[in-house]
């Protein structure tokens, strides 16, 4: 940081942001502590050659230079030859730290560091000429209290959508009748996620995220004249990049679908505004569904339409996109299923590479040494947009700093990091369900994501620079459910979800005899017939009774107990024995 003060007059003084780099000079960590010193404008020179430098020297001053043409080493050379106490480069380009050999930080006793153009416009601005400047490093708090935010909204969304999920298919298989209560009430088909649409996404999330990369802003419009400045005559601001516009709306729209998934089954438990629209021939509206299912649907648009207009509001805006977020990957956990622990074990170690190759692999293969999923998820620095993709969960730092000025104001969490294990955490619900476990694999795997979480803001601690989350996240859970199997010695069956429905035997139909047991009237599911000699299929009773009473249409539609089968009474959906999901259709970046 550098603190400017004027020469005269108030003692109130400013902090900007300088980028400088700690092998030339250590800058001390207290304002206090450091030396006040006279600031002098010599942005005239880019200070190449003794020929730039003045008369009188830099004596005990910070001079103020142009960068380009030279080296750092060059620069900041010449200036400690002239007496001068530090170095500050202005650069209209993107800061990068002045860096140098192991030799010529040797030589060199002072600080040198880099000060955006904007910044060296807006010090002469306000202050004038005349000015004191102090340069300081402040300490950055290791952890930030928004982790703590973070940290709930993440294990508590994947515990809760892998617990719906588990549900909802529970239910899906358990009831026979459900009421025709129009398209509000219908339930979206689960999509099992096959090997091959594993490797479609992966490929899919690398082309979108090379294509971003490259033309996040190329796109939009072309670059600011050198030197003018937003609001200045003749000076239009820059509109996003048409691709940036495009994942927004795309955002808006499947999260507000989220969110009136989520919300649906609260507001069917409300008493008021049950009726339905008249008949019609509108498309949708011909199923005559309820008013209160419309007026929740309005309001899960306006929710997405108000985020999408006061988008770059930081005061409160976050707040709008957290809750659109988690509501938006609690519908994809309960939408798409992965069908075995080996579906699941393949789509995790893929994106586990993905994840760490375009972290820590891609600052060696770009130019400007910088990660492409850091840059993607967070907007190009350079970008001439102030747009950034919301693919995130965001809360802004709690914690007082005057870093603050430097660094993104905001913590980041990809939603690829909640979906990916929450798709394997889900999974374990639906087995321990079918396996009758008492949830051990669901409440193993949802504590080992935590513990990844915890591993993970502990890693971005230490190294202070973005971290691939799933590098953390995927061994955890992984491990975790494999040796909750093997202790359980399921891991045959977890492997290949042998425990579901679909794999179990099916015995073939054939009419009920008379003295044949009925099943009680109170019956949560029908009893399956079986031969003596075939060997009785455990099939497990739901741990819990549908939540929705059942409606006269579902009593008059049950046949009654004591009548005997038919054969539309004894096919396999009306056993015991849980049926798959049938499938059918419904994104993440980190």
């Amino acid at each position: 940081m550098v603190h400017v003060l004027p020469e005269s007059g108030t003692p109130k003084g400013k902090d900007y942001c300088i980028l400088y780099n700690p092998q030339w000079a250590h800058l001390p960590q207290d304002l206090s502590k450091a030396s006040l010193l006279q600031l002098r404008n010599w942005t005239a020179s880019l200070l190449c050659s003794p020929s730039d430098l003045p008369a009188s020297g830099f004596s005990s001053q910070i001079p103020l230079v142009a960068r380009g043409n030279c080296t750092f080493y060059e620069k900041v050379r010449l200036a400690q030859g002239s007496g001068a106490r530090g170095l500050l480069i202005v650069s209209k380009e993107k800061l990068v730290p002045p860096g140098g050999n192991k030799t010529q930080y040797e030589e060199i006793g002072i600080p040198v560091a880099l000060l955006s153009h904007r910044d060296m416009l807006d010090i002469f601005r306000s202050f004038g000429q005349a000015v004191r400047v102090a340069l300081y490093a402040p300490s950055e708090p290791v952890l930030d209290y928004n982790m703590v935010i973070i940290f709930i909204m993440a294990v508590g969304t994947v515990a809760i959508g892998g617990y719906w999920a588990g549900s909802r298919d529970v239910r899906k298989r358990y009831m026979k009748h459900k009421r025709d209560d129009g398209p509000e009430k219908q339930e979206e088909a689960a999509v099992d996620v096959t090997p091959v649409m594993i490797g479609v996404f992966v490929v899919m999330c690398c082309s979108m995220l090379v294509l971003l990369y490259h033309f996040y802003d190329h796109l939009g419009a072309p670059p600011a004249p050198e030197g003018a400045r937003a609001g200045g005559r003749g000076y239009q601001p820059h509109r996003p990049a048409p691709a940036v516009y495009a994942i927004i709306g795309i955002f808006c729209l499947a999260s507000s679908t989220g969110l009136y998934s989520c919300l649906a089954p609260c507001v069917r438990r409300l008493p008021f505004c049950e009726c339905r629209v008249p008949d019609n021939s509108l498309p949708y509206f011909h199923k005559r569904p309820q008013a209160r299912m419309l007026l929740l649907a309005l309001l899960c648009i306006a929710v997405s339409v108000v985020w999408g207009v006061f988008r770059n509001e930081d005061q409160w805006a976050w707040v709008l996109q957290d809750t659109l977020g988690v509501a938006f990957c609690l519908y994809m956990l309960r939408t798409v299923r992965l069908p075995t622990f080996k579906a699941c074990t393949l789509l995790l170690l893929v994106l586990f590479v993905y994840d760490v190759f375009f972290v820590f692999v891609t600052p060696f293969l770009t130019k400007s040494g910088n990660s492409i999923m850091v840059e993607v998820a967070t907007g190009p620095s350079d970008s001439a947009t102030r747009e950034k993709l919301p693919m995130v969960l965001k809360v802004p730092r709690l914690n007082a700093s005057p870093l603050a000025l430097c660094d993104r104001p905001f913590s980041l969490l990809g939603f690829g990091d909640i979906l990916v294990p929450g798709l394997l955490v889900a999974y374990c619900h639906r087995f321990d369900i079918q396996a009758q476990s008492s949830r051990v694999y669901f409440v193993a795997c949802t504590v080992a994501y935590g513990i990844g979480l915890l591993v993970t803001f502990v890693a971005l601690a230490l190294m202070q620079r973005g971290q691939p989350a799933l590098l953390y996240l995927v061994p955890c859970t992984l491990v975790t459910s494999c040796l909750v199997a093997l202790w359980r010695r399921e891991l045959g069956a977890f492997w290949t979800g042998s425990g579901f429905a679909k794999d179990l035997p099916q015995t073939q139909w054939a009419p009920a005899p008379a003295d044949c047991p009925q099943p009680p009237k109170d019956s949560d599911a029908p009893l399956s017939p079986q031969s003596a000699s075939q060997e009785p299929v455990r099939s497990p009773v739901p741990p819990e009774k549908p939540q929705e009473p059942s409606t006269p249409e579902e009593t008059g539609a049950a046949a009654p107990a004591q009548e005997p089968q038919t054969p539309d009474s004894s096919t396999p959906e009306s056993t015991g024995l849980a049926q798959p999901s049938p499938t059918a259709q419904p994104g993440t970046l980190a």
